[in-house]
């Protein structure tokens, strides 16, 4: 169903690779992957290839690391309160996400 959502916003005539890790949902031979998507796995063990790795990284030094949580809401809640502040700081996911190496191209 997210591929089919992300598929139903692309422009047409217009194709979306997405990067993926190697986690296993990723992989599963029932997914169907609609003909204007290509996926492209990044290798095994490689985080320093996938940005939001340290988006999340990030948000768990910061925001939810060292915490009991009492319920699944509680989690939720803190879930969201760290989104809300990430998002807040649009300089911040703009640093976390830049590749020097990227750019000398």
């Amino acid at each position: 169903m997210h591929l089919q959502e992300i598929a139903f916003h692309i422009a047409p005539g217009a194709h979306a690779v997405l990067l993926l890790d190697q986690a296993g949902w990723h992989g599963s031979t029932k997914l169907v992957v609609p003909p204007n998507i290509t996926l492209l796995p990044l290798p095994p063990r490689c985080p320093e290839l996938n940005p939001v790795e340290n988006v999340w990284q990030f948000m768990r030094d910061n925001w939810l690391s060292n915490r009991i949580f009492t319920s699944y809401d509680d989690i939720v809640e803190h879930c969201c309160f760290a989104w809300n502040q990430l998002v807040d700081q649009p300089w911040r996911i703009m640093s976390l996400g830049l590749r020097s190496w990227a750019h000398g191209f």
